[in-house]
């Protein structure tokens, strides 16, 4: 069963990216080839992602974002870990 990924989607409930459906599923992010974990939005047309940068937060609260640019590949947690178990 494939997934078609949205261009687009953000973790943040109040961004119109938001898809509370297929977060639940688990989506992970695969940048430059390495698996990242801290991913808060990602857009796979425009190729770039948004990591938290520290502890540091906005006038409003929010933790500060950098944009980091280059290769975005999402997957799916639950079907990656399906295929790599020993048994």
């Amino acid at each position: 069963m494939t997934t078609t990924f949205p261009d687009r989607l953000s973790l943040d409930p109040r961004s119109p990216f938001h898809d509370a459906a297929l977060l639940e599923r688990g989506v992970g992010i695969r940048f430059n080839g390495t698996e990242r974990t801290n991913v808060e939005e990602y857009c796979i047309s425009e190729g770039w992602i948004r990591v938290v940068a520290g502890r540091s937060l906005d006038r409003r609260g929010n933790p500060m974002t950098m944009k980091l640019k280059g290769n975005v590949e999402p997957f799916l947690l639950d079907a990656g870990d399906a295929g790599q178990n020993g048994d």
